[in-house]
């Protein structure tokens, strides 16, 4: 009887070549992954002097710059702020005037409801989601803060419609501490002027924190959202009227020669 043939052997990889295989794959797997380079920052067209220059002539022009919305403590500062949005402070004093004259605490507030608060500021946009916000900000405030409008920033923002500019602003105006506050006017001049470009409220405020000279600080958010409103306008600004005109690098501005550098009568809010 012939014995059985034996299976034919399965033919596999040499066995050095498996290792190199099996080191291939792990020398993969360990080797790092080159890190992303994060973009760089766009060079700014203005030596240190020039950006001091700009705020010194801020400073005289408006040597006590103030927010022009109505406010009477923290919370109607707050709550003015959250309803500015998407709003003019004229058009926000007009509606809180009467607001704030019978609930300018949050437990006040509460007490009005959100039905009777929606009336007192219908003539504001996007009142309806905003009288909402007033409402549940107002019963956060009594349920987490005893009532009191928190300091920082990091609480600041868990409260309903109020992001970082909202924090931002009543952080400096409410406490004295210095922050930079971007809103439309401060977007656009960070851009317009190329002294503090950036795609987002966030890099436009990163890049003006980055130059602003630290004695002009507390009061720059002013100046700039002022310089905005009234000379630097969206749709055409009057160059003419400009203070830092031979300073500015804009490629928008219509003459080099700065206007007469004197203080501006008191803001009448």
């Amino acid at each position: 009887m012939k014995n059985p043939k034996s299976p034919k052997p399965v033919k596999t990889p040499h066995a050095s070549a498996k290792v190199a295989k099996a080191a291939e794959t792990v020398a993969a797997a360990v080797t790092p992954v080159k890190a992303k380079r994060a973009p760089r920052r766009p060079r700014i067209p203005y030596s240190r002097d020039e950006i001091r220059e700009i705020f010194r002539r801020f400073s005289v022009q408006r040597p006590e710059p103030k927010g022009e919305l109505e406010h009477v403590n923290p919370f109607t500062l707050v709550v003015a702020v959250a309803l500015s949005a998407q709003a003019t402070d004229a058009g926000v004093n007009k509606a809180t005037r009467a607001l704030f004259a019978v609930a300018d605490t949050p437990e006040k507030m509460l007490a009005l409801g959100e039905e009777r608060v929606r009336e007192y500021i219908k003539t504001i946009g996007l009142y309806r989601n905003k009288a909402k916000n007033v409402i549940a900000l107002s019963r956060k405030l009594v349920d987490d803060f005893g009532g009191e409008v928190p300091m920082t920033r990091e609480e600041l923002v868990t409260l309903p419609g109020v992001g970082r500019k909202t924090a931002n602003v009543v952080m400096s105006m409410a406490f004295g501490i210095p922050t930079l506050a971007v809103d439309t006017h401060v977007f656009r001049i960070g851009n317009r002027l190329r002294i503090a470009p950036g795609r987002t409220p966030d890099e436009v405020e990163a890049a003006f924190m980055r130059i602003i000279p630290e004695d002009y600080l507390f009061h720059a958010h002013h100046w700039l959202i002022l310089h905005g409103r009234y000379c630097c306008k969206a749709r055409k600004p009057e160059c003419e009227r400009c203070v830092i005109a031979d300073i500015c690098k804009s490629k928008e501005k219509t003459t080099d020669v700065a206007a007469p550098l004197v203080e501006l009568p008191g803001q009448v809010i």
